[in-house]
């Protein structure tokens, strides 16, 4: 077993997994009959063998199979969630918390002010506070958060659709290393940082890979859904170092995305140019 704190990848899909509902196009047909081409709603896990704890970023739809991969793993007990923000495969797992499901007894959940007040303010989230099944820790944009010995977390505002809630980035700082996590936000002009300059500040960087490039959604205006992407990062970031273009892990893919099929051409100029695919069951140390 890992002695040092480290990320493990539990899922690497949009928030609603590959393949998705209803969706008999040729992206999606690919996989329904392969189970092991399946892939689950974004999320990380942080987790201390040390304390015997982990810590989710996110929690989507797969939930339940996310948390069973990290305890069964690693034998370790849920200690929190961090979310970025609320659209649906970001914050709905947290209802597997409730008196329905594991009645669970005041697990802290992270949140920023608006996405705080909207978790008081609607059903049936504020169910769960209201038992006591989940306690909100607010949390300030870059104010760093110490969750336990050698481990903090610092969220960070980013641009995107924020409807119901702000929406945030997270520098997790370990023991050794750091890592960002940033699976959803517009395009990347939008944000008052620099890409480039934050990847310089840590070690990994896992960021919003959530369509590959411009006339991926056959029949629809992809101006109205600004997610930066993924052939226009790597061009953005393409004078970077052999080695900072290597701490880049793309996540959050939308089942249209080739991304998320192993044998597409695709995947091979993000490999070629020297960046990353998150993978599921991959593991970071901090």
């Amino acid at each position: 077993m890992e002695e040092s704190p480290f990320l493990t990848v539990l899922g690497i899909a949009q928030d609603a997994g590959y393949p998705q509902a209803q969706c008999e196009k040729d992206c999606c047909k690919y996989a329904w009959d392969k189970p092991e081409k399946h892939r689950r709603a974004t999320c990380l896990a942080l987790v201390d063998p040390s304390s015997k704890k982990y810590w989710l970023f996110e929690a989507t739809p797969d939930f339940k199979s996310q948390v069973r991969e990290v305890e069964s793993r690693w034998e370790v007990e849920l200690a929190g969630v961090f979310l970025t923000h609320a659209h649906v495969g970001h914050y709905t797992g947290l209802i597997n918390l409730g008196r329905e499901i594991t009645g669970s007894d005041r697990v802290p959940v992270y949140t920023m002010p608006r996405m705080k007040d909207f978790l008081e303010t609607n059903g049936p989230w504020d169910q769960l506070v209201e038992l006591g099944n989940v306690e909100l820790i607010p949390l300030q944009s870059d104010s760093s958060f110490n969750i336990n010995q050698g481990l903090s977390v610092t969220p960070f505002l980013v641009p995107h659709r924020d409807e119901y809630s702000e929406t945030v980035g997270y520098r997790i700082t370990g023991p050794n290393q750091q890592a960002i996590f940033i699976p959803d936000i517009d395009k990347w002009e939008k944000w008052e940082a620099r890409l480039s300059q934050q990847i310089s500040l840590v070690h990994l960087a896992f960021i919003d890979g959530s369509f590959f490039k411009d006339g991926e959604l056959v029949g629809r205006d992809m101006s109205a859904i600004p997610h930066p992407f993924v052939s226009e990062t790597m061009e953005l970031l393409g004078n970077l170092t052999p080695a900072e273009k290597n701490k880049v892990q793309f996540i959050h893919f939308n089942h249209t995305n080739p991304l998320l099929r192993e044998e597409s051409a695709e995947r091979d100029i993000v490999n070629n140019a020297g960046f990353n695919i998150a993978h599921e069951g991959g593991v970071y140390g901090l």
